[in-house]
């Protein structure tokens, strides 16, 4: 458990008016962070690309958000969208959200009114954490809104349908990763199989289970949600991205789940979405107990030029943070280690790959080599006219739902259904093209 000093006082983040992290707090604050030349440049072109397309410039932000919490959190995010016209707009208008949905769930509970004050709850925090997301600093509304986050989480997971607790996952060093354990609801006892989801660069494991209906406990399997190395709160604990942290990450998550009588232990898998597909794959490759790994929305480019260069300038600012390097020159040199070649071909479980034909963050022939490399059976599924964000296509429309494949190929991986080496190739009327892999 992390040292207490890392959250802000505590008693402004028991305190849902407090004035701690509010704007103007922020406009204040000295910029502490990493800052590069991209971003000095094009700054003025990103706010006005914001006000020309909305919040979802660079991926679909809004709907990710929403999707786990429910048909309820629509407005929200409706009137999000209208608020946020620059980027200097995110943070202020998640929080407002943030504080009239705890304020709701408070109420509901005082009135004994449970369900209702989960569903606020869970709501809340992920409106606090999305607060989280322009801040590249571990400055004090960062730790406010983190604060805010696990509050409201915590008191989500005490009233859930199912059973939610706090985990925290030990890395060699003395540091641990934060994490949340999910038994599916009407668990009874006995050992299941258990899926370990990570969050991609810009998400959080808050979200990586939906309040209802999610697609991995609906199918009998427990979730530990993991913000690994790097990954959203990790960095306010002082956990970085490093290549060796994530290979001890797969060993670290694997060994704490096999302490928990809940678990069967030949039955771990590993979900890993956009940035956490190339996390995931390394934490994998060094960690053979995991039987079956399934990646979506990929960044296999190794030293990742294409996202850090070419793409939108907050992708590269978030992702030095995450480093703990604020030198542009130094990341550049860093980010050149940053590879799958020579771990991917470590890797014998089955392993799924979900893709966007015209992925724009990751071009599709790294992932095609990455798919070549691997030891064991693997499935290749590229969805027709995709970008990086798997969905929002007529094949992702009519063919399988993404999300949804990955979760049955899951269970019936674990479940030691065996499967040809295959690409899919997803085409815009629904069909799927296989050919050999």
């Amino acid at each position: 458990m992390p040292d207490g000093s890392l959250l802000v006082n505590e008693a402004k983040a028991a305190d849902p008016s407090s004035g701690a992290g509010s704007g103007s707090d922020r406009t204040a604050h000295a910029h502490g962070g990493p800052l590069t030349r991209r971003w000095t440049e094009q700054r003025w072109l990103l706010d006005n690309t914001i006000r020309s397309v909305g919040m979802d410039w660079d991926q679909p932000r809004s709907i990710y958000l929403s999707v786990p919490c429910g048909p309820e959190a629509n407005a929200d995010f409706a009137a999000i969208r209208q608020r946020i016209t620059k980027l200097a707009d995110a943070s202020p208008a998640f929080e407002a959200v943030a504080r009239r949905r705890e304020a709701k769930a408070q109420a509901a509970e005082q009135n004994q009114d449970l369900v209702t004050a989960r569903e606020n709850y869970f709501m809340a925090s992920i409106h606090w954490a999305a607060a989280q997301w322009p801040i590249d600093e571990n400055n004090e509304p960062n730790r406010f809104y983190n604060g805010r986050k696990r509050e409201c989480y915590a008191k989500y997971a005490r009233l859930a349908d199912h059973h939610v607790e706090a985990a925290w996952i030990p890395l060699p060093g003395g540091k641990s990763l934060p994490a949340w354990l999910h038994l599916p609801p009407g668990y009874r006892g006995g050992r299941i199989p258990v899926v370990v989801s990570l969050p991609g660069m810009d998400s959080f494991k808050e979200i990586g289970v939906a309040m209802y209906g999610d697609r991995w406990l609906s199918r009998g399997m427990a979730v530990l949600a993991l913000d690994g190395p790097g990954q959203y709160e990790s960095p306010v604990l002082d956990i970085y991205f490093s290549m060796p942290a994530w290979i001890a990450t797969g060993t670290a998550a694997v060994d704490w789940l096999l302490a928990r009588a809940e678990i069967d232990p030949d039955r771990i898998g590993l979900a890993g979405n956009s940035f956490g597909s190339f996390f995931g794959t390394i934490a994998a490759a060094h960690e053979p107990r995991i039987r079956a790994v399934a990646v979506s929305a990929v960044c296999h480019e190794p030293g990742f030029h294409t996202i850090f260069e070419e793409a939108s300038p907050t992708f590269k600012i978030r992702f030095m943070y995450m480093s703990g390097i604020t030198d542009e020159a130094r990341f550049d040199e860093f980010r050149k280690g940053m590879t799958w070649e020579g771990h991917a071909q470590k890797i014998r479980a089955p392993y799924l790959c979900v893709a966007g034909e015209f992925d724009e963050l990751s071009p599709l022939e790294h992932t095609e080599r990455l798919m070549k490399a691997l030891a064991g059976p693997k499935r290749l599924v590229v969805y027709q006219d995709s970008r990086h964000s798997v969905g929002n296509v007529p094949a992702a429309n009519l063919g399988p739902f993404p999300p949804i494949l990955a979760a049955d190929w899951m269970a019936a991986s674990l479940a030691g259904t065996s499967f040809p080496s295959e690409k899919w190739y997803v085409e815009a009327s629904g069909r799927i093209v296989k050919t050999p892999l």
